[in-house]
């Protein structure tokens, strides 16, 4: 990419003290920690609650289903919000959206009912998708040589997270007999109000009456080669962790392993997922975030590798592992190239145009998995899981190729054209 297209990396960073961005960096890790354990809590419940209230056995996953739904669907609102009002708006409207998630819940069963259920992991997903937004909030609050190592130290948060959210279910799943899994939600939506009292004090630029006014039009932005790969390889990176960690579970059950062999598998894909973002900016700073994303695909075909060489518990859980890292590497470089793609002014749209891509594709992984599996079985989903890796391989190979044709622009004339 040439120095025209990196946009607000080129630029000054606001001047703030450098405490103050320590601080905001670290209470959105606690909040990522803390606002993480819901999905958890409904990835571990969801089709258990499902399967109790559902009308028929055909529908016990569907709240999960519609959990991813919600993700996609609230992300362009909470990237308005934000645009408009400031990231924290943002951010306690979502933790809002987490408090009623567990109260709808834990309502849901004692009443019985499977739509209030549904209704209830719909605003889960809404929550999930503002808590994924910290990562970008981060990238704000430090310089833009920072920035992957911010966006990284968050998302980092969600070793935590993992660990939190099984913690709840163990120990609040049979504290309101006969009602399972009430209190494990109304433990929930506790944690998000802490969540909320954590984001009071995040401090961020509130938008200005020019940022609000300025900016390129969105398809502009969204033409760009960079932008483009970015979108493309954080939609596979994520698409392909969902499709293979909604499979795994189901895939185990049917070779004759056992739950809690799946249930530690599924521990250690999670800590997979968020623990090296204790590295992974200083590796975007040091090699870049290409060859980041690189490593990350190559690792999700390693991981799709593994799993058609047996189907061992060995196989399951080294390829859960692999398929874990890759997505962050996937992922978290995908994220850092988005930084690249607008200026300040812009940020809220193009980021939530981002998330709003990865989440709209990964609901259709997430509604397409268990079914591939059930008709045609694991191996074939592994195979398939191969076609968006090299679509993501080719994007990458285009991105890279155009940047090493490009002239060397330093200019305002050349910032235009490359953008």
């Amino acid at each position: 990419m040439s120095h025209a297209e990196a946009g607000p990396a080129s630029g000054p960073a606001p001047a703030r003290p450098a405490r103050s961005d320590t601080g905001n960096v670290l209470r959105l890790a606690i909040a990522q920690a803390l606002a993480g354990a819901n999905s958890t809590v409904v990835y571990a419940t969801g089709a258990i609650v499902g399967s109790m209230l559902a009308p028929s056995p055909v529908l016990a996953t569907l709240p999960i289903s519609i959990f991813v739904v919600g993700m996609a669907a609230c992300t362009l609102p909470a990237g308005a919000i934000a645009r408009r009002h400031g990231r924290r708006a943002a951010f306690l409207a979502g933790t809002g959206c987490g408090v009623l998630v567990g109260l709808l819940s834990a309502l849901a069963i004692v009443l019985g009912s499977f739509w209030l259920f549904s209704l209830g992991t719909f605003f889960g997903g809404a929550y999930a998708a503002v808590v994924l937004s910290f990562r970008f909030a981060a990238a704000d609050c430090v310089r833009p040589e920072r920035r992957p190592r911010a966006l990284s130290a968050v998302m980092a948060g969600g070793v935590f997270a993992g660990i939190i959210g099984p913690q709840l279910v163990t120990h609040t799943m049979s504290l309101w007999p006969p009602y399972l899994f009430a209190a494990t939600f109304l433990a929930q939506a506790a944690v998000a109000a802490v969540s909320a009292l954590v984001l009071l004090g995040v401090r961020l630029p509130m938008p200005t009456a020019q940022e609000l006014a300025s900016g390129r039009p969105l398809g502009v932005i969204a033409r760009q080669p960079r932008f483009i790969t970015a979108v493309i390889c954080g939609v596979v990176s994520y698409l392909l962790m969902n499709f293979l960690m909604t499979s795994a579970p189901l895939a185990m059950h049917l070779c004759g392993l056992s739950q809690e062999d799946a249930n530690l598998g599924l521990q250690w894909h999670v800590i997979a997922m968020y623990g090296p973002s204790f590295f992974t900016g200083r590796l975007i700073t040091r090699v870049g975030a290409p060859r980041v994303v690189a490593t990350g695909l190559a690792l999700t075909a390693v991981s799709a590798g593994v799993g058609l060489a047996g189907v061992d518990v060995a196989h399951f859980w080294i390829a859960l592992v692999m398929l874990g890292v890759g997505w962050n590497f996937g992922f978290v470089g995908a994220s850092a190239m988005v930084l690249e793609c607008h200026r300040p002014e812009e940020k809220a749209r193009v980021q939530s145009l981002n998330d709003f891509a990865v989440f709209g594709t990964m609901a259709v992984g997430s509604f397409s998995s268990g079914g591939l599996l059930s008709r045609y079985g694991w191996d074939v989903v592994l195979w398939i899981s191969f076609l968006p890796l090299l679509a993501a391989v080719g994007a990458l190979a285009w991105s890279a190729v155009r940047a090493s044709g490009a002239r060397p622009v330093a200019d305002v004339a050349g910032r235009s054209s490359a953008l």
